[in-house]
């Protein structure tokens, strides 16, 4: 099972992680995660009183009458997400070219000129007559901008098209930098100076183009936003499908077994898809993967949805290797972290534990997703820090909704019951080889009594009787 995770799984998903684009999105997606739940905090005192009906008539005296400016703090965060990504992308991408292949890139140059590049492509036009900005009211678009408390393609429904004109930008930018179609300064002009101007070309170069395709696919009838939803919009019903989310949480865990980070590879590129999920929901959507489902449902504990079964081990051992370094991982586990017992135990290459690591996070995935899907739990709305312990994180993320705490805790009881048969017969087997150590006799000396639950040491002559019974 291993070498065919190593030769099939690994390789490929090693491989995409380490291309220097994955690594810049992987590097936006941390950045931005202070902002996205600074921001969902404010939207959940927004909307808390929708949930927690008795406080309705309080906020209507109170805070009501001045949401617009508490609302700020989500307007400048969520409501433009891609603005975030759209500066760090590029700015991570084009450091990761310079230092790796030892190029006079500056990341600042690259990040302004991806701005530079989707900031024209924002707008919108009318194809009547010409080429001009559209102004239609009903959909409050003017001048070409859609607006609403913020510029609507500046949401997470940007994100990909940030991602595109990233890759794009910079690309440009080294190629002229490569084939010196630039404008050199002498090495006496000050780096600020020297930079603007290596920077010329590639700028004009790039208003040039994007203005040319910009200009093709409005005459078609489309913008680059609307071509980019087409692919952006598969990956969101694939990752908002039962079956999606299966074959992902089995690409996570897998991943895990033969020693990769998995949930780091995957959820770094479902970043866009979860965040637009999230503000969708927001909106009156009710998409059930969105914002950090998978920290408040599934792998709660850390990867595998461990939680459960490190308190088996901590408090229902018998062994005194499990006990300790369940003892030792229990706290980290209560927010999220169990690396201890993923490289201590270990669950990397142990085939002792390799499929309820994998099953469990399907399991409870499976019960969140059709409690979500089925409206038993308010949407998620908000984006909580991903060690929040289990029941707080899915109170938070679903705006206050009471039943997410129970769900979280039903979502860890089941994959702690998918562990136990596997940790009872794991803990048995190291009870009797510590047992055999400790009174210096063989390991077949020790018997496991299933039917009282009782590891028990048997004389040679017990023993020989035994065996002759089997």
């Amino acid at each position: 099972m291993f070498e065919f995770l190593e030769k099939y799984l690994m390789g490929p998903l090693t491989k995409l992680s380490n291309y220097r684009l994955v690594r810049a999105i992987t590097a936006a997606g941390m950045a931005t995660i202070t902002f996205s739940i600074v921001g969902s905090m404010f939207l959940v005192l927004n909307v808390l009183p929708t949930v927690i009906t008795p406080l309705q008539s309080f906020y209507d005296a109170t805070l009501i009458k001045v949401n617009d400016i508490y609302m700020l703090a989500y307007n400048a965060t969520m409501a433009i997400i891609a603005l975030y990504f759209l500066v760090v992308i590029p700015y991570e991408y084009t450091k990761i070219i310079a230092d790796e292949e030892d190029m006079d890139l500056n990341p600042i140059t690259g990040m302004l000129l991806s701005v530079f590049a989707y900031f024209m492509l924002v707008p919108q036009f009318s194809n009547t007559d010409g080429l001009h900005y559209l102004t239609d009211l009903d959909n409050n678009i003017i001048s070409g901008w859609e607006i609403g408390a913020a510029p609507l393609r500046l949401g997470a429904i940007g994100i990909f098209t940030a991602i595109i004109i990233s890759w794009f930008a910079v690309n440009l930018y080294k190629f002229c930098v490569e084939k010196n179609i630039i404008i050199k300064m002498p090495d006496a002009v000050p780096d600020g100076v020297a930079n603007s101007f290596t920077a010329l070309l590639p700028a004009f170069f790039l208003a040039l183009i994007v203005m040319i395709i910009n200009g093709l696919l409005i005459k078609a009838g489309t913008d680059i936003f609307k071509v980019i939803a087409v692919p952006f919009g598969f990956v969101t019903k694939i990752a908002g499908s039962w079956g999606g989310l299966i074959i992902i949480y089995f690409l996570m865990q897998a991943l895990w077994l033969v020693g990769i980070h998995g949930a780091t590879i995957i959820t770094s590129l479902l970043t866009p898809v979860v965040l637009y999920n999230m503000q969708q929901n927001a909106e009156g959507a009710a998409f059930p993967f969105a914002g950090e489902f998978n920290n408040a449902f599934v792998t709660i504990g850390g990867s595998g949805s461990t939680l459960v079964f490190i308190f088996m081990l901590a408090f229902m051992s018998k062994s005194e290797q499990f006990k300790m370094l369940g003892k030792a991982s229990f706290v980290p586990a209560i927010f999220n972290i169990n690396e201890p017992i993923i490289f201590g135990l270990p669950i990397v290459y142990n085939p002792y534990f390799a499929i309820p690591f994998v099953l469990a996070p399907i399991a409870s995935m499976s019960i969140a997703y059709w409690a979500f899907k089925l409206g038993m739990i308010h949407p998620i709305i908000a984006q909580q820090p991903w060690p929040t312990p289990v029941g707080i994180g899915g109170f938070i993320a679903t705006g206050g909704d009471w039943k997410a705490i129970i769900l979280s805790l039903i979502c860890a009881a089941v994959a702690g019951l998918i562990y136990y048969p596997f940790f009872k017969k794991r803990d048995n087997e190291l009870y009797r080889e510590e047992l055999a150590a400790a009174n210096d006799v063989s390991v077949e000396n020790v018997v496991v009594d299933e039917e009282n639950d009782e590891v028990k040491i048997v004389d040679d002559k017990d023993q020989d009787k035994r065996i002759e019974e089997d």
